[in-house]
Protein backbone atom coordinates (compact mmCIF):
# COMPACT_ATOMS: atom_id res chain seq x y z
CA UNK A 1 0.00 0.00 0.00
CA UNK A 2 1.43 3.46 -1.01
CA UNK A 3 1.38 6.18 1.94
CA UNK A 4 -1.22 8.21 0.94
CA UNK A 5 -3.92 5.25 0.81
CA UNK A 6 -2.59 4.01 4.33
CA UNK A 7 -2.85 7.86 5.46
CA UNK A 8 -6.54 8.33 3.98
CA UNK A 9 -7.42 4.77 5.87
CA UNK A 10 -5.95 5.80 9.38
CA UNK A 11 -7.82 9.04 8.77
CA UNK A 12 -10.86 7.23 8.27
CA UNK A 13 -10.43 4.85 10.83
CA UNK A 14 -9.71 7.73 13.35
CA UNK A 15 -13.54 7.92 14.21
CA UNK A 16 -16.39 5.44 14.72
CA UNK A 17 -17.48 4.20 11.66
CA UNK A 18 -20.55 1.86 10.23
CA UNK A 19 -18.60 -0.26 8.18
CA UNK A 20 -19.48 -3.63 6.07
CA UNK A 21 -17.44 -5.86 4.77
CA UNK A 22 -17.73 -8.18 1.71
CA UNK A 23 -16.65 -10.92 -0.34
CA UNK A 24 -17.32 -12.69 -3.62
CA UNK A 25 -20.67 -15.02 -4.33
CA UNK A 26 -19.72 -18.52 -3.48
CA UNK A 27 -16.81 -17.20 -0.52
CA UNK A 28 -13.81 -19.73 -0.86
CA UNK A 29 -11.41 -20.19 2.05
CA UNK A 30 -9.74 -16.72 1.09
CA UNK A 31 -12.97 -14.90 0.73
CA UNK A 32 -14.38 -16.16 4.29
CA UNK A 33 -10.48 -15.83 5.90
CA UNK A 34 -9.39 -12.38 4.97
CA UNK A 35 -13.36 -11.08 5.70
CA UNK A 36 -13.88 -12.39 9.25
CA UNK A 37 -9.80 -11.69 10.17
CA UNK A 38 -10.63 -7.99 9.04
CA UNK A 39 -13.58 -8.00 10.90
CA UNK A 40 -11.82 -9.14 14.13
CA UNK A 41 -9.64 -6.26 13.75
CA UNK A 42 -12.08 -3.58 13.12
CA UNK A 43 -14.02 -4.73 16.22
CA UNK A 44 -11.61 -5.10 18.09
CA UNK A 45 -10.21 -1.02 17.05
CA UNK A 46 -13.85 -0.18 18.35
CA UNK A 47 -15.13 0.12 14.81
CA UNK A 48 -18.92 -1.48 14.09
CA UNK A 49 -18.58 -4.30 11.31
CA UNK A 50 -20.34 -6.60 9.29
CA UNK A 51 -19.64 -9.13 7.18
CA UNK A 52 -22.61 -9.91 4.31
CA UNK A 53 -22.01 -12.65 2.28
CA UNK A 54 -23.46 -12.75 -1.05
CA UNK A 55 -24.66 -16.70 -0.32
CA UNK A 56 -23.84 -19.55 1.45
CA UNK A 57 -20.66 -21.46 1.90
CA UNK A 58 -18.87 -24.41 2.27
CA UNK A 59 -19.48 -26.42 5.67
CA UNK A 60 -15.58 -26.83 6.27
CA UNK A 61 -15.51 -23.21 6.66
CA UNK A 62 -17.94 -22.76 9.18
CA UNK A 63 -15.57 -23.16 12.27
CA UNK A 64 -14.02 -19.89 11.75
CA UNK A 65 -14.45 -17.92 14.83
CA UNK A 66 -17.05 -15.27 13.88
CA UNK A 67 -18.73 -17.33 11.63
CA UNK A 68 -21.32 -17.06 13.25
CA UNK A 69 -21.79 -13.40 13.00
CA UNK A 70 -21.65 -13.43 8.79
CA UNK A 71 -24.90 -12.34 7.45
CA UNK A 72 -25.90 -14.38 4.43
CA UNK A 73 -27.77 -11.85 2.04
CA UNK A 74 -29.81 -14.53 0.17
CA UNK A 75 -31.12 -15.60 4.00
CA UNK A 76 -31.26 -12.38 6.17
CA UNK A 77 -32.26 -9.82 3.35
CA UNK A 78 -33.87 -7.27 5.25
CA UNK A 79 -30.99 -7.00 7.88
CA UNK A 80 -28.16 -6.96 5.26
CA UNK A 81 -29.82 -4.39 3.19
CA UNK A 82 -29.96 -2.14 6.56
CA UNK A 83 -26.57 -2.50 6.98
CA UNK A 84 -25.56 -1.67 3.47
CA UNK A 85 -27.99 1.05 4.09
CA UNK A 86 -26.13 2.42 6.78
CA UNK A 87 -22.60 2.17 5.87
CA UNK A 88 -20.03 4.46 5.94
CA UNK A 89 -17.18 2.20 4.44
CA UNK A 90 -17.67 -0.58 2.11
CA UNK A 91 -14.45 -3.08 2.24
CA UNK A 92 -14.67 -5.21 -0.78
CA UNK A 93 -12.38 -8.14 -0.25
CA UNK A 94 -10.80 -11.21 -2.90
CA UNK A 95 -12.63 -9.75 -5.66
CA UNK A 96 -12.28 -6.46 -7.86
CA UNK A 97 -15.33 -6.38 -9.91
CA UNK A 98 -18.51 -5.88 -8.92
CA UNK A 99 -20.01 -8.54 -10.92
CA UNK A 100 -18.61 -11.03 -8.45
CA UNK A 101 -20.64 -10.81 -6.30
CA UNK A 102 -24.54 -12.15 -7.88
CA UNK A 103 -27.56 -9.88 -5.92
CA UNK A 104 -25.28 -7.89 -3.94
CA UNK A 105 -24.34 -6.15 -6.79
CA UNK A 106 -26.83 -3.44 -7.48
CA UNK A 107 -26.88 -2.51 -3.65
CA UNK A 108 -23.58 -1.98 -3.91
CA UNK A 109 -23.42 -0.10 -7.19
CA UNK A 110 -26.11 2.49 -5.20
CA UNK A 111 -24.10 2.77 -1.74
CA UNK A 112 -23.00 6.07 -1.33
CA UNK A 113 -20.21 4.79 1.55
CA UNK A 114 -16.44 4.95 0.82
CA UNK A 115 -15.11 1.63 -0.78
CA UNK A 116 -11.49 0.01 -0.16
CA UNK A 117 -11.19 -2.86 -2.22
CA UNK A 118 -8.21 -5.46 -1.16
CA UNK A 119 -7.89 -7.60 -3.65
CA UNK A 120 -5.15 -9.83 -5.62
CA UNK A 121 -7.19 -11.21 -8.56
CA UNK A 122 -5.74 -9.30 -12.20
CA UNK A 123 -7.38 -6.16 -14.10
CA UNK A 124 -9.35 -4.59 -11.56
CA UNK A 125 -12.33 -2.69 -12.07
CA UNK A 126 -12.23 1.22 -10.86
CA UNK A 127 -15.24 1.46 -8.45
CA UNK A 128 -13.42 2.01 -5.15
CA UNK A 129 -11.77 5.23 -3.44
CA UNK A 130 -9.02 2.90 -2.45
CA UNK A 131 -7.80 0.60 -4.35
CA UNK A 132 -5.46 -1.90 -2.57
CA UNK A 133 -4.28 -4.53 -5.64
CA UNK A 134 -1.41 -7.10 -6.13
CA UNK A 135 -1.62 -9.43 -8.56
CA UNK A 136 1.50 -11.03 -7.18
CA UNK A 137 0.20 -11.45 -3.70
CA UNK A 138 -0.41 -15.41 -2.60
CA UNK A 139 -3.82 -14.63 -1.17
CA UNK A 140 -6.00 -12.24 -0.01
CA UNK A 141 -5.16 -13.03 3.30
CA UNK A 142 -1.68 -12.29 3.36
CA UNK A 143 -2.62 -9.01 2.16
CA UNK A 144 -4.98 -8.63 4.75
CA UNK A 145 -2.03 -9.28 7.20
CA UNK A 146 0.25 -6.36 5.43
CA UNK A 147 -3.06 -4.15 5.26
CA UNK A 148 -2.98 -4.63 9.57
CA UNK A 149 0.91 -3.88 9.17
CA UNK A 150 0.83 -0.85 7.23
CA UNK A 151 -1.44 0.60 9.77
CA UNK A 152 1.09 -0.24 12.18
CA UNK A 153 -1.05 -2.92 14.09
CA UNK A 154 0.77 -6.31 13.93
CA UNK A 155 0.78 -6.28 18.01
CA UNK A 156 -2.82 -6.23 17.64
CA UNK A 157 -3.21 -9.74 15.63
CA UNK A 158 -5.26 -11.80 18.14
CA UNK A 159 -5.47 -15.84 17.43
CA UNK A 160 -8.99 -15.26 16.01
CA UNK A 161 -7.32 -12.95 13.20
CA UNK A 162 -4.19 -15.60 13.03
CA UNK A 163 -6.45 -18.60 12.29
CA UNK A 164 -8.61 -16.67 9.63
CA UNK A 165 -5.60 -15.83 8.04
CA UNK A 166 -4.08 -18.99 8.01
CA UNK A 167 -6.79 -20.20 6.76
CA UNK A 168 -6.76 -18.50 3.25
CA UNK A 169 -3.41 -18.19 2.75
CA UNK A 170 -3.23 -22.56 3.65
CA UNK A 171 -6.52 -23.00 1.21
CA UNK A 172 -5.51 -20.39 -1.66
CA UNK A 173 -1.49 -21.21 -2.19
CA UNK A 174 -2.56 -25.52 -2.28
CA UNK A 175 -1.23 -25.56 1.13
CA UNK A 176 2.02 -23.47 0.27
CA UNK A 177 2.32 -25.53 -2.83
CA UNK A 178 1.33 -22.54 -5.43
CA UNK A 179 4.07 -20.31 -7.49
CA UNK A 180 2.52 -17.04 -5.31
CA UNK A 181 4.39 -18.68 -2.38
CA UNK A 182 6.90 -16.88 -1.38
CA UNK A 183 9.50 -16.76 1.42
CA UNK A 184 7.40 -13.27 2.55
CA UNK A 185 4.19 -15.82 2.75
CA UNK A 186 6.27 -18.12 4.77
CA UNK A 187 7.35 -15.40 7.72
CA UNK A 188 4.06 -14.66 7.30
CA UNK A 189 2.50 -17.63 8.35
CA UNK A 190 5.16 -18.05 10.84
CA UNK A 191 4.20 -15.28 12.61
CA UNK A 192 0.88 -15.98 12.67
CA UNK A 193 1.40 -19.76 13.77
CA UNK A 194 3.45 -17.16 17.02
CA UNK A 195 0.65 -15.83 17.15
CA UNK A 196 -1.60 -18.61 17.86
CA UNK A 197 -2.95 -19.91 14.47
CA UNK A 198 -3.41 -23.95 15.18
CA UNK A 199 -2.37 -24.65 11.57
CA UNK A 200 -2.66 -28.66 12.25
CA UNK A 201 -6.61 -27.74 13.64
CA UNK A 202 -7.34 -25.63 10.68
CA UNK A 203 -5.68 -28.40 8.56
CA UNK A 204 -8.01 -30.87 9.94
CA UNK A 205 -11.02 -28.63 9.73
CA UNK A 206 -10.69 -27.68 6.09
CA UNK A 207 -9.36 -31.27 4.68
CA UNK A 208 -10.45 -33.81 7.24
CA UNK A 209 -14.05 -33.42 7.11
CA UNK A 210 -15.37 -35.13 4.12
CA UNK A 211 -18.72 -37.08 3.85
CA UNK A 212 -19.33 -40.52 2.50
CA UNK A 213 -21.18 -38.57 -0.36
CA UNK A 214 -18.66 -36.45 -0.98
CA UNK A 215 -16.23 -39.03 -1.21
CA UNK A 216 -18.40 -41.13 -3.84
CA UNK A 217 -19.20 -37.67 -5.78
CA UNK A 218 -14.51 -37.02 -6.23
CA UNK A 219 -15.02 -41.25 -7.22
CA UNK A 220 -17.54 -40.39 -9.58
CA UNK A 221 -15.24 -37.62 -10.76
CA UNK A 222 -12.10 -39.62 -11.19
CA UNK A 223 -14.04 -42.09 -13.24
CA UNK A 224 -15.04 -39.39 -15.72
CA UNK A 225 -11.71 -38.15 -16.44
CA UNK A 226 -10.47 -38.07 -19.84
CA UNK A 227 -7.02 -37.54 -20.85
CA UNK A 228 -6.17 -35.87 -23.89
CA UNK A 229 -2.79 -36.61 -24.54
CA UNK A 230 -1.81 -34.71 -27.87
CA UNK A 231 -2.31 -31.18 -26.04
CA UNK A 232 -1.24 -32.54 -22.59
CA UNK A 233 -4.52 -31.57 -20.81
CA UNK A 234 -7.29 -33.38 -18.76
CA UNK A 235 -10.83 -32.54 -18.09
CA UNK A 236 -13.55 -33.92 -16.18
CA UNK A 237 -17.36 -33.57 -16.15
CA UNK A 238 -19.83 -33.60 -13.80
CA UNK A 239 -23.59 -33.39 -14.82
CA UNK A 240 -26.63 -32.25 -12.28
CA UNK A 241 -28.09 -35.77 -11.98
CA UNK A 242 -24.60 -36.90 -11.11
CA UNK A 243 -24.16 -34.21 -8.36
CA UNK A 244 -27.68 -34.76 -7.42
CA UNK A 245 -27.05 -38.92 -6.79
CA UNK A 246 -24.07 -38.22 -4.78
CA UNK A 247 -26.03 -36.03 -2.16
CA UNK A 248 -23.86 -32.68 -3.53
CA UNK A 249 -23.09 -29.85 -0.95
CA UNK A 250 -21.83 -26.30 -1.36
CA UNK A 251 -18.11 -27.21 -1.63
CA UNK A 252 -18.00 -31.04 -2.29
CA UNK A 253 -16.11 -30.40 -5.57
CA UNK A 254 -13.42 -27.86 -4.23
CA UNK A 255 -10.37 -29.07 -5.41
CA UNK A 256 -11.36 -31.94 -7.65
CA UNK A 257 -9.92 -30.30 -10.60
CA UNK A 258 -6.48 -30.45 -9.20
CA UNK A 259 -6.26 -34.02 -9.75
CA UNK A 260 -5.26 -33.87 -13.15
CA UNK A 261 -2.53 -32.02 -12.38
CA UNK A 262 -0.82 -35.15 -10.24
CA UNK A 263 -0.03 -36.59 -13.79
CA UNK A 264 2.78 -36.97 -15.14
CA UNK A 265 2.71 -34.46 -18.29
CA UNK A 266 -0.35 -32.85 -18.22
CA UNK A 267 -0.34 -29.35 -18.05
CA UNK A 268 -4.15 -28.15 -18.18
CA UNK A 269 -6.74 -29.26 -16.35
CA UNK A 270 -10.48 -28.69 -16.11
CA UNK A 271 -13.47 -29.63 -14.65
CA UNK A 272 -17.23 -28.86 -16.32
CA UNK A 273 -20.02 -28.96 -13.17
CA UNK A 274 -23.42 -28.57 -14.49
CA UNK A 275 -25.72 -26.01 -12.76
CA UNK A 276 -29.18 -26.50 -14.08
CA UNK A 277 -30.82 -23.84 -11.22
CA UNK A 278 -28.44 -21.14 -13.06
CA UNK A 279 -28.63 -22.64 -16.41
CA UNK A 280 -25.00 -22.89 -16.92
CA UNK A 281 -21.72 -24.86 -16.83
CA UNK A 282 -19.32 -24.38 -14.07
CA UNK A 283 -16.13 -24.23 -15.52
CA UNK A 284 -12.82 -24.33 -13.66
CA UNK A 285 -9.30 -24.12 -15.00
CA UNK A 286 -5.50 -25.25 -13.25
CA UNK A 287 -2.27 -25.46 -15.17
CA UNK A 288 1.24 -25.86 -14.30
CA UNK A 289 4.11 -23.17 -15.69
CA UNK A 290 3.35 -20.81 -18.11
CA UNK A 291 0.05 -21.65 -19.74
CA UNK A 292 -2.57 -18.49 -18.51
CA UNK A 293 -5.56 -20.15 -17.54
CA UNK A 294 -6.42 -16.66 -16.80
CA UNK A 295 -6.88 -15.79 -20.47
CA UNK A 296 -7.82 -18.51 -21.63
CA UNK A 297 -10.74 -18.46 -19.41
CA UNK A 298 -11.45 -14.21 -20.01
CA UNK A 299 -11.10 -14.95 -24.11
CA UNK A 300 -13.47 -18.50 -24.40
CA UNK A 301 -15.91 -18.83 -21.14
CA UNK A 302 -16.67 -15.33 -19.64
CA UNK A 303 -13.94 -16.17 -17.05
CA UNK A 304 -10.82 -15.08 -15.00
CA UNK A 305 -8.70 -15.48 -12.02
CA UNK A 306 -4.71 -16.01 -11.83
CA UNK A 307 -2.27 -17.30 -14.51
CA UNK A 308 -2.65 -20.83 -12.60
CA UNK A 309 -5.87 -20.99 -12.03
CA UNK A 310 -9.20 -19.48 -12.85
CA UNK A 311 -12.74 -19.70 -13.56
CA UNK A 312 -15.33 -19.60 -16.06
CA UNK A 313 -18.93 -20.16 -17.51
CA UNK A 314 -20.76 -21.89 -20.83
CA UNK A 315 -24.45 -21.37 -21.70
CA UNK A 316 -24.49 -24.10 -23.63
CA UNK A 317 -25.05 -27.73 -22.77
CA UNK A 318 -22.37 -30.16 -21.44
CA UNK A 319 -21.83 -31.50 -24.45
CA UNK A 320 -21.69 -28.87 -26.43
CA UNK A 321 -19.62 -27.06 -24.20
CA UNK A 322 -16.81 -29.70 -24.06
CA UNK A 323 -16.97 -29.89 -27.67
CA UNK A 324 -15.77 -26.36 -27.96
CA UNK A 325 -13.12 -26.92 -25.32
CA UNK A 326 -11.49 -29.70 -26.90
CA UNK A 327 -12.00 -27.78 -30.28
CA UNK A 328 -9.99 -24.82 -29.11
CA UNK A 329 -7.15 -26.63 -27.61
CA UNK A 330 -5.58 -27.23 -30.80
CA UNK A 331 -5.00 -23.17 -31.14
CA UNK A 332 -2.82 -23.59 -27.41
CA UNK A 333 -1.37 -26.77 -29.06
CA UNK A 334 2.33 -25.13 -28.63
CA UNK A 335 1.80 -23.47 -25.59
CA UNK A 336 0.75 -26.51 -23.65
CA UNK A 337 4.23 -28.46 -23.69
CA UNK A 338 5.24 -29.62 -20.22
Amino acid sequence: MNLEDINAIKKLLSVPQKIVIVPHKNPDGDAIGSTLALWHYLQNKGQQATVISPNDYPKFLKWMPGNEYILNYEKENRQAKRKLNEASIIFTLDFNHLGRVGQLEEPLENSNAEFIMIDHHQEPSDYANITYSDVSMSSTCEMVYNFIESLGDTSDITTEIANCLYTGIMTDTGSFAFPPTTSRTHRIVANLIDKGAENSNIHNEVFNTNTPSRLHLLGCALKNLVILEEFNTVYITLSQEELDSNNFKKGDTEGFVNYGLTLDEIVFAVIFIENKEEGIIKISFRSEGDFLVNEFASSHFSGGGHNNAAGGRSDLSMQDTVSRFKSLLKNYKNKLNP
